[in-house]
């Protein structure tokens, strides 16, 4: 299944009706779990479903936040699911096979522009009208061959915990995220905000570890997750597991922390989405009024980054990462975006820095050959 936000309607409840009639039983996570629909006649048993969820069309709409720009890779769509079943399926190619060439990278706007939009977010704080707001920028490149092996090369880089590629008719997504946006076990959902970053040195962990600056940023998303999960959860079970927890990802330390909650009796997967699409790490804090400061700041729209990429089971366990770190094929570009989140004590040029240091990686494994 495809979607695409001109289609109208909550992707959300688009999701859940499609995976349900597939024989998914995604109504609530508490019901007995189902693997195949009475309807269906096969003997086949559905195994799970791949879901992709991008953030300027369905995950902003799930929040009913203003419209942002348009996307600069319209062919990939805003909702996207692939069922599997327990058969072998041929693999499905959508571009020849030929020599892998990247053309340079060409930015949506340049480094000046970047800074003023953080200044702008900055003087959006001072006057009150948010607390932090993550500023993403976007660039694409050329390319001439089959885009597919180069995305799936950014699987491999260290602490992509979500690596991998979706692919449909003329667009494909690859993915190297090291962030949980929402996990669901046994009927408890789990998610790990990242914020804060410095390069993967002893300095640049001791620096990460003493900076008040992100660890206040941090704390600010991590209480925004807490309140995510507590309109799913059951009264009095939301916990922070784990709080600012310091991992690696490429050549970069991030801070990491863990909350989780029990959740409450009939939630399904279209009111979990609701919950906390898109993500706190990526939005910003108040959610509705960071994606209104998104929406005017940023030069085009996020396309599939910033939102989501996972799987579900016949068994009701949903993985979710949150599509950072994340690149997309069209016709003839590729596209990356990066960026971060923006406090009262950000300053321009090392928020540019930032948002280069995380799309350095996967720009040099997207162009070897």
């Amino acid at each position: 299944m495809e979607w695409r936000s001109t289609e109208g309607g909550d992707p959300a409840q688009h999701l859940e009706d499609f995976l349900t009639a597939d024989g998914l039983n995604v109504r609530s996570f508490s019901s007995p779990r189902l693997s195949r629909s009475v309807a269906k006649s096969e003997a086949i048993s559905v195994c799970g479903a791949a879901i992709l969820i991008s953030a300027a069309g369905a995950a902003a709409m799930l929040k009913r936040g203003p419209v942002a720009k348009p996307t600069p890779a319209p062919a990939v769509p805003d909702l996207a699911v692939v069922v599997y079943e327990h058969a072998d399926a041929p693999e499905t190619r959508h571009w020849p096979i030929s020599d892998w060439r990247l053309g340079e990278w060409e930015p949506s706007w340049t480094p000046l522009e970047h800074g003023f939009a953080v200044a702008a977010a900055r003087e959006a704080i001072g006057r009150g009208d948010v607390y932090q707001v993550n500023v993403v920028g976007h660039a694409s490149a050329p390319y001439v061959g089959d885009p597919l092996p180069a995305l799936a090369r950014l699987g491999g880089l260290p602490g992509a915990h979500y690596g991998g590629v979706l692919t449909g008719a003329g667009w494909a997504v690859g993915c190297a995220s090291p962030e949980t946006l929402i996990q669901v076990i046994d009927g408890r959902v789990i998610t790990k905000p990242i914020k804060g970053t410095r390069p993967a040195t002893a300095a640049g962990r001791r620096e990460l570890l003493a900076s008040s600056k992100e660890r206040a940023e941090h704390i600010m998303i991590v209480d925004l997750a807490r309140n995510d999960l507590g309109r799913v959860a059951r009264t009095g079970s939301v916990r922070v597991d784990e709080l600012f927890a310091i991992r690696t990802w490429s050549n970069l330390w991030q801070a990491e922390s863990v909350v989780s909650a029990e959740l409450a009796d009939g939630v399904g997967l279209a009111e979990l989405l609701r919950a906390t699409c898109p993500g706190g790490s990526v939005t910003g804090a108040p959610k509705l009024a960071a994606l209104q400061q998104i929406a005017a700041l940023e030069p085009v729209g996020r396309g599939p980054s910033m939102g989501a990429l996972g799987w579900i089971d016949a068994n009701g366990n949903l993985d979710l990462g949150l599509t950072i770190r994340t690149a997309a094929a069209d016709a003839d570009r590729l596209h990356l975006w990066a960026g971060g989140g923006i406090t009262w004590g950000s300053e321009p040029e090392a928020e540019v820095a930032e948002a280069a240091a995380k799309a350095a990686p996967i720009r040099r494994l997207l162009a070897s050959s």
